[in-house]
């Protein structure tokens, strides 16, 4: 997969893969216009969408309606580092979700591929080219 990333203006950074454009900006305090989620936000959104994904499809295999269903992501910060230490999300479901599949939905959420890569981490390397 190739993302292209560029800067259509302000303090905006966009990124663009197939048909989509993934677009971050910064608040005001940062020189933006708070148009879009920072990059961070983005980034850190991804762990709480992918596992919502496996929610998702655990209750369709099992047609369990999803109605009512809600993910709940908090993250705390290093106040050292500035960096996220530690993400906690919280499948709240309905009172009527079956109580027999309770820890499994925990346990399909769990495999979601965002959390693996947090987990294995792959290594990333920046470099630069002169055009031309």
């Amino acid at each position: 997969m190739e993302m292209t990333i560029d800067f259509p203006g302000g303090a905006r950074v966009d990124a663009h893969f197939g048909d989509f454009v993934v677009p971050t900006d910064q608040p005001p305090s940062g020189g933006g216009e708070s148009s879009a989620p920072t990059p961070l936000a983005t980034f850190l959104s991804t762990i709480g969408t992918c596992a919502g994904i496996y929610v998702l499809g655990f209750c369709r295999q099992r047609g369990i309606p999803t109605e009512g269903i809600r993910l709940v992501q908090r993250m705390r910060t290093d106040p050292m580092t500035h960096l996220v230490s530690d993400v906690q999300v919280t499948i709240e479901l309905p009172a009527g979700f079956p109580e027999k599949y309770t820890d499994a939905v925990v346990r399909a959420a769990e495999q979601c591929a965002v959390k693996k890569h947090f987990e294995h981490p792959p290594v990333i390397r920046v470099d630069s080219t002169l055009a031309g």
